[in-house]
């Protein structure tokens, strides 16, 4: 087998396995396609420009419904889960291995976590 017949292949077995993923939706509808298209006009959830990558509710959301909003963590359970992190050595040690504190170091943690169980017991 030549190379041409090797691309051939790959792209043709590539081609299956994307029309597969996309049945596994089922197809939409014309109806379907143009109420969406529709709603996303209607909240400007459409692109601004081609620049930018901002939607037009972005770009002018005085002119558009507000989007919902989710509730975010207080600062003080920000700094709760931050301080439990570093306790149990659940932070990123470095920015080559992608490897936490408790992975490269597993005895220190371990310990803490002795302590840890036998103080909560008392």
């Amino acid at each position: 087998m030549n190379r041409k017949h090797i691309t051939a292949i790959a792209a043709a077995l590539i081609a299956l396995s994307a029309t597969q993923v996309f049945a596994a939706d089922g197809p939409k509808t014309r109806e379907q396609v143009k109420a969406e298209l529709a709603e996303a006009v209607r909240t400007g959830n459409v692109p601004a420009d081609n620049e930018s990558g901002l939607m037009l509710n972005q770009v002018r959301p005085d002119l558009y419904p507000s989007q919902e909003r989710s509730v975010g963590k207080t600062r003080a359970e920000v700094k709760a889960e931050l301080n439990e992190a570093v306790r149990t050595g659940n932070i990123v040690a470095d920015g080559e291995s992608g490897k936490k504190l408790n992975e490269l170091f597993p005895a220190r943690y371990a310990a803490k976590a002795a302590v840890d169980a036998l103080t909560a017991a008392r």
